[in-house]
């Protein structure tokens, strides 16, 4: 069965006002998580959270760079409410130790960006045993996810956004192989494989929540070609950013619409819409049919719960 969505089409009036982080609602009172804050798009996402009045959260794997983001935040937006809490999605007991920390100095959370990740590195595996790509930005976040949960849901109209790419049209979900144990190693198709996963994630997220009556939403998004370090593992990307690319800021905005926009629950999937999804201005992106297979969701979901040990919504 493929899930179906009210609205799945490309482009829509949001692109045609060119909408810009300017444009959010006002963010005070509400407290926000991002991951991967320190650099890329997920600073812009912090910054541009907190220039809006929101309590954001740097969740970061290292605590000078973290240190860094927050100082340069603050130089711009001077009344910012910043914390830092360290978090590495490579390691399941730091997700564990970090969402205790915040469930335990926080009253609400109405904003869980999984932003974080990795891309195209050398074959390595993370603190439990995982495949890095698949083990950071996926099965990290789905941790991080059911420990936040709870917390989510008491807070009214909460929302989950997942960052995907445009490379989950790639990528092929190997349930077989979904380790790179038996195969040899595929940096591309690995990531790929990890970036559907996320969107998966998303909307397998989504269905359950509606199910369980939550007022709490899942979103995607992705930020098109923007130039971050996400590259710095190939010197032909890393060139054809100074080229090509988006800047990080303009990267940032469709996670930003996902998160703060009343409407963006029309869709479940934001990003740009210009060529090949690759650049332009916020809207509707395109969800590959086989990101909305439902047996594959569960499939995915089960295999999530078992290997991370965090049961939710099942």
């Amino acid at each position: 069965m493929v899930i179906e969505f009210p609205i799945t089409q490309v482009g829509n009036d949001v692109s045609d006002m060119k909408w810009k982080s300017i444009h959010m609602p006002d963010q005070k009172g509400k407290t926000a998580i991002v991951t991967g804050s320190n650099s890329g798009i997920g600073y812009h996402m912090a910054h541009d959270l907190a220039a809006k009045g929101a309590k954001v959260t740097l969740a970061c794997r290292n605590a000078e760079r973290a240190e860094y983001a927050r100082k340069k935040i603050l130089a711009s937006c001077p009344n910012a409410e910043l914390k830092i809490h360290l978090l590495d999605l490579a390691d399941l007991s730091s997700v564990r130790d970090f969402s205790d920390t915040f469930m335990n100095s926080n009253d609400r959370l109405d904003l869980l960006i999984n932003n974080a990740g990795v891309m195209i590195p050398p074959y390595s595996k993370t603190k439990d045993g995982f495949e890095l790509q698949f083990g950071t930005n996926f099965l990290g976040h789905f941790a991080l996810t059911g420990h936040l949960l709870p917390l989510l849901e008491e807070t009214t109209s909460s929302r989950i956004v997942s960052v995907s790419s445009i490379a989950h049209n790639m990528g092929v979900i190997d349930f077989d192989d979904i380790q790179s144990e038996r195969k040899k190693y595929n940096k591309w198709a690995t990531y790929s494989q990890s970036k559907l996963a996320c969107l998966m994630f998303a909307i397998e997220l989504d269905k359950r929540l509606k199910h369980s009556k939550s007022t709490t939403i899942s979103l995607a998004s992705h930020p098109g070609y923007s130039a971050t370090k996400l590259q710095r593992h190939s010197l032909f990307w890393r060139t054809a950013n100074i080229f090509f690319a988006m800047n990080s800021k303009k990267g940032a905005a469709p996670t930003l619409y996902a998160a703060s926009m009343p409407d963006a629950r029309e869709h479940i999937y934001w990003g740009p819409v210009g060529f090949m999804e690759m650049r332009g201005w916020t809207g509707k992106s395109k969800v590959n049919p086989k990101a909305m297979i439902e047996e594959d969701g569960n499939r995915l979901w089960a295999l999530a719960e078992r290997l991370t040990a965090i049961q939710y919504l099942s």
